[in-house]
């Protein structure tokens, strides 16, 4: 039988990759003198929020209970709570405010919206998005009066008033002090448009409100459930913001509550996976307080809410009154409708990844993607996708399978030499990197390319289950490519795997344990070396980690690597059987050896390293 060799460049290759990952973690901390500024701008921040906080508590906010509004003497308690804002009539009702996309309820009490609903999509139930609903949000301004009072205005009542503005439905909600003298809430929707103008204004309340004291926009939101896995649909649910001039942050989305004192915050999206609400401003918000607290402990049919957000972000006033002009999306988290608004920048709020995998995902997997999909299926345009993926990466296969079939044909060299040197681990090494030299191989020539691949693997990891081009595509058994596909319900729940059975990750895991057995299943006759991995067990584990891993995750996703190492199994058959000749690299070889062979810096300087410890060690015997 032919002689069998332990292949680790995967290994080599991983390693290869965590070391990169952590040079450029510590490449990127700031300096110390970053740190003192941060720290500095941090203290700015905490000491105007204290401020802020001190001022209120000064003042206690008065709280409007619900009031029966046919109750003439709780409607006079009520106005007499909120002093000259009772001049507003105070009339429960809701207007509605719609185009052929959207659908809002804005309500008399707050003026704010109390229902948004888009008219285009249904939950993996069948019952229609919603982004607000039965009071899971919140939207108000707290501000001090001149005679001393602190009122939210999501306690107020509003007088509602639509018109239009050429094909544009504007609704203006009023919570007056007198007939010219208001604070206003005004809403401008355009049509086949998820973006709603909203502009927070007062006219003649320079004397009202105490702009000594400040005014605070105040938004809460828990995030409503919409798909099958609540635990999958979690992890891509966040609260995303642009800030410090253009930098995109994002608030944990696993840890129990996160928070975040901000500057300069241009727009805050609350994304709930597939859909997302966000608050843009043209002026900017100075500065902003921002929490996320996760809901979602467990995988369970019964969890409504995913995470609770909340923001807290002071208004400047101009000439002693409120003008401040926003957006409201309600809408898909879908690149091709974000786009639309390039100078808000909202399509920044999509988990495309990070630096160049995002970059990729964004401007090549994406398009590609959608220009299939225009076509195609939307599974036979990942099938395509990943033929094509793999067949670019055909290259890379090749320079890594080479390498591999220079490896086996010095096998019997350095077997002899591992034999020689046993007992002596640093000969052993020199010996080994100088058969190496003379042959013209590097044993390090096949990590290359899994670094190569590496942008390509993340960049298709993040696409996959962030595509809302794939949301509810069915594909053969799977009903939704953006979830996981049920072949069978289990009646129990097994930890990390869940309740049902999902036949693409099964496929994939048997597909690359056949790939892993072609790489890496040489190494099952070899003897186990001290310190190097137990190839088996990596062999055997991996395809039950994918297995577990996927069962919740995209069905898209577990597609692609199906096909995709299928496709690398058949090109590297083809590699082997075809195009590699084992007969002609060992004649290269050994032409390389007879040629002198001049080292290089890098090559001399370790050899002399290793000359060196080798005469220290002998020293030492001495």
């Amino acid at each position: 039988m032919e002689e069998k060799k332990l292949d680790v460049k995967s290994i080599i290759g991983f390693v290869l990759i965590f070391g990169i990952l952590v040079f450029m973690f510590f490449q990127n901390q700031p300096t110390p003198e970053e740190l003192e500024a941060q720290k500095a701008e941090q203290e700015k921040i905490e000491a105007m929020a204290v401020q802020a906080e001190e001022e209120t508590e000064k003042a206690p906010i008065n709280e409007v209970e619900t009031i029966n509004l046919s109750d003439s003497t709780a409607v006079a308690n009520y106005k007499s709570t909120i002093g000259a804002f009772g001049f507003t009539q105070a009339t429960d009702g809701t207007t509605k405010l719609e185009n052929e996309v959207l659908y809002l309820e804005i309500a008399n009490k707050g003026g704010q919206i109390v229902e948004a609903k888009m008219k285009d999509y249904v939950t993996h139930d069948s019952i229609p998005v919603y982004l607000v609903k039965d009071g899971n949000a919140n939207f108000g301004l707290t501000f001090s009066t001149s005679d001393n009072r602190v009122l939210n205005t999501a306690d107020l009542y509003f007088e509602p008033s639509m018109t239009t503005s050429g094909d544009n439905k504007v609704l203006s909600m009023k919570a007056k002090v007198a007939s010219n003298q208001f604070l206003e809430y005004r809403y401008e929707i355009k049509p086949d448009e998820y973006l709603v103008d909203f502009t927070v204004r007062s006219q003649g309340l320079n004397g009202v409100i105490n702009s000594s004291k400040p005014i605070t926009l105040e938004w809460d939101m828990k995030g409503i459930r919409h798909d099958k896995s609540v635990r999958y649909e979690n992890r891509y649910t966040r609260l995303t913001y642009n800030h410090d001039d253009g930098s995109i942050s994002k608030l944990s989305e696993s840890s129990e509550t996160d928070e975040e004192s901000e500057v300069d915050v241009k727009w805050l999206s609350y994304r709930q996976h597939f859909f997302s609400s966000i608050l843009a401003t043209d002026d900017h918000f100075e500065t902003a307080e921002l929490s996320s607290k996760n809901l979602v402990e467990e995988e369970s049919k019964d969890i409504l809410f995913t995470k609770e957000y909340s923001t807290r972000a002071p208004l400047q006033l101009q000439g002693g009154e409120i003008s401040q002009n926003m957006h409201w999306y309600y809408g898909p988290t879908d690149v091709k409708v974000l786009d639309n608004y390039k100078e808000l920048g909202l399509a920044d709020s999509i988990p495309f990844g990070w630096g160049i995998f995002g970059w990729i995902n964004r401007y090549i997997f994406t398009p590609f993607y959608t220009f299939l999909s225009s076509f195609l299926p939307y599974g036979i345009a990942i099938i395509i996708m990943t033929i094509l993926v793999r067949l670019a990466l055909s290259p890379v296969t090749y320079k890594s399978y080479l390498s591999q079939a220079k490896m086996k044909v010095l096998k019997p060299e350095i077997s002899e030499i591992n034999e020689k040197y046993k007992d002596n681990a640093m000969k052993k090494q020199q010996e080994t990197m100088k058969v190496y030299n003379k042959a013209g191989v590097s044993p390090m020539s096949g990590c290359v390319p899994a670094l190569l691949q590496l942008p390509i693997f993340y960049s298709l990891f993040m696409f996959f289950p962030t595509s809302f081009a794939l949301r509810q595509k069915p594909f053969l058994w799977a009903e939704d490519l953006s979830s996981y596909d049920t072949i069978f319900e289990l009646p129990f729940t097994i930890p990390f795997y869940g309740d049902h059975v999902s036949l693409f990750p099964i496929l994939a895991s048997v597909a690359i344990f056949f790939y892993m057995q072609m790489t890496t299943g040489q190494s099952m006759q070899m003897q186990q070396q001290p310190g190097m991995p137990n190839m088996k067990f990596i062999m055997y584990l991996s395809p039950v980690m994918m297995l577990f891993f996927f069962n919740n995750y995209a069905s898209g996703l577990s597609l692609y690597y199906f096909i995709s190492n299928l496709i690398t199994i058949f090109i590297m058959l083809a590699i082997k059987n075809y195009i590699l000749d084992e007969d002609k690299i060992h004649a290269q070889i050994q032409e390389n050896k007879k040629k002198p062979k001049k080292e290089n810096k890098f090559q001399r300087k370790m050899r002399e390293m290793m000359e060196q410890a080798e005469e220290q060690k002998k020293s030492g015997r001495r």
